[in-house]
């Protein structure tokens, strides 16, 4: 099959879109070789050994391999300064020793402000009246969490740093028990991990915006360095499509804020919440590109022909899907995603807490899960499938053009033990080194 039908049919194409022992030396050890006391941010050093993806060997119209070669990384201010083949500095510089340079990766949905992590295990209770029941199970147990939220969301944040990730779009509670207090406590985690790590934040109704009266918490976050407003299935939760959209949208609007909602619901109130936020977006463009469903269920209990026109309206609205990548019987249409140029993100959604307890904090597993579960296993599918970790940054374009790093480009980036994108993707390659705007995490 020619390469442009098979990247068409695959809906791939770019156009449509623990610690480990060998990690960099810090500027404290001298056999490092570095010339420089100082890796943070703004400081001045360079990358020896780094291997980079330069291009697509090809069999038969097919990709059968990613080419590499070592570079020589330049990094200035936080930014990448110049990339030079081979190692012209000669003996200076930081050894990479050989690692797979990477863009680092983005958790694009996970709940820093409420988890278990950092403190004792407790496996998730028994579930009782679905999501309602778990905001009664909140009710009782966000007091008590809210006394330890900081310094388990800075533990919780070098889980995902060791897993490559340096950024977060955090989805954060504001309802009447915890008022303001899951935000503040996060604020100050975020700030406590300064500059190793950044994040978006969601003011997010969990209780419901007028099932328990969380309107006036939300206006005041709204006013606060948040980034999106949030929602939670509106007809099944509050009771009205409508009125509950309505509040987000409008809310939105008078902030300058974006949307990221979540949509459990799978049923006719599913696509009539997704068909009523795509006609609000088209009402109001300067939510395009801005607003985002996160899970969206719905998508896949729907017929393909239904799929794909949802897909167009979405695309056309500029509406994002952040997707958990569920497994079991709900396989959501991703492929018909990127077939129409969707954005789609992912995240871990939950490490270790009330709701769930099997997250690793790795996106790259992410990549992997979605890769096996449609059956992207060849050279370039696997290389495209990385997208999902980088949140749709790729080392190659789908013609095998080196697309990053390029200078002037932000240097967060990882080190993988992995010889190219595709293997790092299907074997979810250890990451070795974090570096978040030039600064050096680990």
């Amino acid at each position: 099959m020619p390469r442009k039908d098979f990247l068409k049919k695959s809906g791939l194409g770019l156009a449509g879109m623990a610690f480990a022992p060998r990690v960099l030396p810090s500027e404290k050890n001298p056999a490092s070789g570095t010339d420089r006391k100082n890796t943070a941010a703004g400081a001045d050093y360079v990358l020896k050994n780094v291997r980079l993806e330069t291009g697509f060997d090809y069999e038969d119209g097919e990709v059968i391999r990613t080419r590499t070669e070592l570079f020589e990384v330049s990094v200035s201010n936080g930014k990448i300064a110049a990339l030079r083949t081979g190692n012209p500095a000669g003996g200076s510089g930081i050894d990479a020793k050989d690692l797979l340079l990477l863009p680092a990766f983005r958790d694009m949905h996970i709940h820093l402000d409420k988890t278990f992590y950092g403190g004792q295990w407790q496996a998730a209770r028994r579930r009782t009246n679905g999501v309602k029941g778990m905001i009664a199970l909140e009710q009782q147990i966000l007091p008590g969490m809210l006394t330890t939220s900081t310094s388990r969301a800075e533990k919780l944040i070098g889980l995902l740093q060791s897993k490559g990730s340096s950024y977060a779009r955090s989805h954060v509670n504001i309802e009447p028990t915890s008022k303001l207090q899951s935000l503040l406590n996060l604020q100050k985690a975020l700030a406590n991990k300064k500059p190793g790590f950044g994040a978006e934040l969601v003011a997010f109704p969990q209780h419901g915006v007028f099932y328990t009266e969380s309107v006036p918490y939300l206006k005041e976050a709204a006013r606060m360095d948040i980034d999106f407003i949030g929602g939670l299935d509106p007809f099944s939760i509050d009771g009205a499509i409508e009125k509950t959209m309505d509040f987000t949208v409008q809310l939105a609007l008078d902030h300058d804020k974006g949307i990221d909602i979540h949509l459990h619901e799978t049923g006719e109130s599913g696509l009539k919440t997704v068909e009523y936020l795509i006609k609000k977006v088209n009402e109001n463009p300067a939510l395009k590109n801005r607003t985002f469903i996160s899970h969206c269920f719905v998508l896949g209990k729907l017929e393909q022909v239904k799929q794909e026109a949802i897909a167009e309206q979405l695309a056309a609205a500029g509406i994002g899907i952040v997707s958990t990548i569920p497994i079991g019987n709900l396989v959501m249409p991703i492929p018909v995603l990127y077939k129409h140029r969707v954005t789609v993100l992912t995240g871990n959604d939950s490490i270790i807490d009330h709701w769930n307890t099997f997250g690793s904090g790795s996106v790259l597993q992410k990549a992997n899960l979605m890769a096996q579960l449609y059956g992207y296993n060849t050279e370039f599918l696997l290389s495209r499938s990385l997208r999902l970790a980088t949140g749709n940054l790729l080392p190659l374009d789908d013609k095998g053009i080196q697309q990053w790093p390029k200078p002037g480009d932000a240097a967060s980036m990882v080190l993988v033990d992995a010889r190219c994108s595709a293997e790092a993707v299907s074997r979810v390659s250890p990451v070795k080194s974090l570096i978040n705007n030039g600064h050096i995490v680990y």
